[in-house]
C-alpha cells in the first residue's frame, strides 16, 4: 500500500527522480498532508529558504497526497528531512531509515498538543455518549491512517477505550486531512470528526477566526508529544549536525525578530532537540492495540495466541524499562 502510494506520487510528476548522494546540491524536505500543499508551502517556505542558506545546499519542499507518500519518499531517499506526526515518524524510523532529531515547541511553550472530537456548534450532539448512541445515523471524518492525532490516539484512547470501531459504529466514514475535517464540520458535510489543537491554531492564523467559536469539542485526548522532525540516518554526521543546529537555534540568533515571525506563522515558538525516544508512547499505544486484537482473535490456536501475546508483552516491558531509565 505504502509503495503503491509513493509510486503514484512519482508518476504524477510531483517529485524529482534523481537519487540523493551525500555531496548532492539538493535536499528535499517532506511535509505530511495535514492541510493543502499550497498552505503548507506558504507557511514553511521562509524557513526552507533560511535552511538552504545556512546549509549552503538548495532545499526543496516535497508534498504528497497522504502521509504514506512522505514516508515512502524518505524510504526511497527522495526525502532527506521531514516534518511528521509521531505515528508517521515511527513508521519512518522503522521502515524508511529515519531518525528523530528535533521536535516543535508550540506558541504557548507546550510540550505537545491534543487530539479532539468535534461537531458543529449547531449540532444537537451534546456529548460523546450522544455520538455513540446515534452512530448508525452519523457520518464521521476520520484522520489519515498514519496520523497520530487523527487515528492512533483517538483509536486507542477514544474508540478502543469504549470497545468501538468507527467503521462499524458510524453510517459512513470518510478519511481526510485535518484541514478538510475541520471545514467539513463547519460546513455540515460530516456530523462528527477528529481534529487537533494545532490545526485549530493554523485555522485561526489562516482565517482570523476562532474554531472554538464554531465547533463543540466532545472529547480531548491526553497530551500528545510534539511533532518530530526527522532526517535520514545515512546523511553525513556533519550535515546532520548542521541541520539539527539550524532548527534548534532558529529564532534565537542575530535575525531572531524575523525568524520569530516565521515561527509564528507556523504556530511554533521554536524547536528543541529530540530523539527516537519521544516515539515510545506511540509505540506503547500500537502494541496495546495489537495485544487487544490478539486477545479477541477467536481464530488463533491457543499455542499461537500465547506465543504472540508473550512477544507483545515482552516488547511492552522493554519500552517500560526504557522509559524508567530515561
Amino acid at each position: 500500500m505504502l509503495r503503491r502510494t509513493f509510486l503514484a506520487v512519482v508518476a504524477s510528476g510531483v517529485v524529482a527522480l534523481p537519487a540523493f548522494a551525500q555531496d548532492a546540491k539538493t535536499l528535499n524536505i517532506g511535509f505530511i498532508s495535514t492541510e493543502s500543499s499550497s498552505n503548507l508551502k506558504s507557511a514553511w517556505q521562509p524557513l526552507i529558504d533560511d535552511l538552504s542558506q545556512t546549509l549552503g545546499v538548495q532545499v526543496k519542499p516535497f508534498f504528497a497526497s497522504d502521509y504514506a507518500g512522505i514516508i515512502e519518499g524518505m524510504r526511497f531517499n527522495k526525502v532527506q528531512i521531514a516534518w511528521f506526526g509521531n505515528k508517521s515518524a515511527m513508521e519512518a524510523v522503522d521502515r524508511a531509515n529515519g531518525e528523530v532529531f528535533a521536535s516543535v515547541i508550540d506558541k504557548d511553550g507546550n510540550p505537545g498538543y491534543w487530539s479532539l472530537l468535534i461537531v458543529n456548534k449547531d449540532s444537537d450532539l451534546k456529548s460523546l455518549e450522544d455520538v455513540i448512541k446515534r452512530g448508525k445515523d452519523l457520518s464521521y471524518g476520520a484522520g489519515d491512517p498514519n496520523s497520530t492525532s487523527g487515528t492512533a490516539v483517538p483509536g486507542y484512547y477514544l474508540w478502543a477505550a469504549h470497545k468501538l470501531e468507527p467503521k462499524t459504529l458510524f453510517k459512513a466514514v470518510r478519511i481526510s486531512n485535518h484541514e478538510t475535517n475541520l471545514l467539513s464540520v463547519l460546513n455540515k458535510q460530516v456530523d462528527v470528526a477528529v481534529n487537533n489543537t494545532e490545526n485549530f491554531e493554523r485555522y485561526r492564523i489562516n482565517t482570523g477566526k476562532n474554531a472554538y467559536d464554531q465547533v463543540r469539542v466532545l472529547w480531548k485526548s491526553p497530551l500528545i508529544p510534539a511533532d518530530p522532525m526527522v532526517y535520514r540516518k545515512d546523511l553525513s554526521p556533519e550535515m546532520k549536525k548542521k541541520i539539527q543546529a539550524f532548527f534548534v537555534n532558529y529564532g534565537k540568533g542575530a535575525d531572531a525578530a524575523r525568524e520569530k515571525q516565521v515561527l509564528a506563522t507556523l504556530t511554533y515558538q521554536g524547536f528543541r532537540p529530540s530523539s527516537d525516544a519521544q516515539l515510545v508512547p506511540i509505540r506503547q499505544i500500537e502494541l496495546a492495540k495489537q495485544k487487544a486484537k490478539i486477545e479477541s482473535d477467536t481464530t488463533l490456536a491457543a499455542a499461537d495466541k500465547e506465543k504472540q501475546l508473550a512477544d507483545v508483552s515482552r516488547r511492552l516491558a522493554e519500552l517500560d524499562k526504557a522509559v524508567s531509565t530515561q
